[in-house]
């Protein structure tokens, strides 16, 4: 008798565990402190990648700048916070002088978050990942700047990804050394657009308001919920590009998206699935391929489809997105026969996302993609 009341006394807590589980960690989530504000400045030197001939002349120099940024410490408010370790997102607004004329200077504002690579006591290394929007104060033009092949618009995507080394100095300041990648863009919206491709290494101090030391991380995510790995995303796109610098006409680029998805944790989506893209400014491209001996055919059809795969990094709500994709159709041959795309996504509900992704072709951007889909 005794034995069987072990027996269903065992089974009893066996079941309870999931849930106990699931309720301490909520309960911890909603325990868990207000995020720590941390406030940073760093100085930048940097050159700029000749990545085509076309740039060679603006690749002479050494562009030196610097950042001011705000970042805030994930305590575990939110499920995500423990499942990346503790990560810090906060936004950065950096400053570039290009020590050039025809380029003259840029300032961008970027959303970032931060993962931990080490962290001790006195020291961490750490990688951050930040897309927002830069303005640049001379842009090409056909009457004022017409050397300027790598930036024809004021305002342009700005990406970057950067390592990061801290060292503690007392107990509200550290100083810092980082070495990251800079890339600027329009995403061919307006041409000439070569897009600036930067490497920067830096130096500063950071301040924090109070440290807060984050628990130990799970050693394994939590269990998703049942019936929830598998789904599939259909989404429509639009864009707009020119099509050369004399012609400064923005054509309108549509796209057809749909993907099946695998939820693999709590951080990792992966995707695959078919892309058709009907771009306008092709048809003026095959127009003038009616003087081309070689490709005399007015009529060859400048619709694209493309089969593709990708993985999402995901932090909550927000996704950041990769794919490549390789052409099954695509008649007239505009380009490379395969593309990538980078971009972010954010669920607005569990049904209806959002996303904002650059397509290139082997580096070169193709266009800005505006999308907005549904989860079936």
């Amino acid at each position: 008798f005794k034995a069987g009341q072990r027996a269903a006394m065992a089974t009893a807590l066996l079941l309870a565990a999931p849930a106990h589980a699931q309720t301490l960690y909520a309960d911890t989530a909603a325990a868990a402190p207000r995020a720590a504000l941390t406030i940073g400045g760093a100085l930048h030197g940097a050159f700029i990648i000749s990545h085509t001939p076309k740039v060679a002349h603006l690749a002479r120099t050494h562009p030196t700048g610097g950042e001011v940024r705000a970042e805030w410490q994930a305590t575990g408010r939110q499920a995500w916070h423990a499942a990346w370790r503790y990560p810090k997102t906060g936004v950065v607004l950096a400053y570039y002088d290009f020590q050039n004329p025809i380029l003259g200077r840029c300032v961008s504002v970027s959303p970032y978050a931060t993962k931990y690579i080490y962290r001790s006591p006195r020291q961490q290394i750490h990688f951050r990942l930040g897309v927002g929007v830069g303005y640049f104060s001379n842009p090409f033009s056909l009457e004022t700047n017409r050397k300027n092949t790598i930036v024809s618009t004021p305002l342009n995507a700005a990406i970057h990804f950067r390592f990061e080394y801290a060292a503690r100095l007392t107990e509200k300041l550290d100083v810092e050394a980082a070495l990251s990648f800079q890339h600027y863009s329009n995403g061919s919206t307006a041409k000439p657009n070569f897009g600036i491709n930067m490497p920067t290494a830096s130096v500063g101090l950071s301040w924090h308001r109070a440290r807060w030391v984050p628990p130990p991380a799970p050693r394994r995510l939590l269990p998703l919920p049942a019936g929830r790995r598998w789904f599939v995303d259909v989404a429509t796109s639009v864009g707009w590009r020119q099509w050369g610098v004399y012609d400064r006409k923005r054509y309108l680029v549509n796209g057809f998206h749909a993907q099946a998805g695998r939820r693999l944790n709590q951080k990792n989506n992966l995707t695959a699935g078919l892309d058709y893209f009907y771009d306008r400014s092709l048809l003026v491209a095959r127009r003038l391929d009616t003087l081309d001996a070689v490709r005399p055919d007015p009529t060859v059809d400048v619709q694209k489809v493309g089969a593709v795969v990708g993985h999402e990094l995901l932090l909550g709500r927000l996704a950041f997105d990769w794919h490549l994709g390789w052409y099954l159709y695509a008649p007239y041959r505009s380009a490379t026969p395969y593309y990538q795309r980078i971009g972010l996504k954010y669920l607005f509900t569990e049904r209806l996302f959002g996303c904002v992704d650059l397509k290139a072709h082997r580096g070169s951007a193709d266009v800005i993609e505006w999308k907005v889909g549904v989860r079936l």
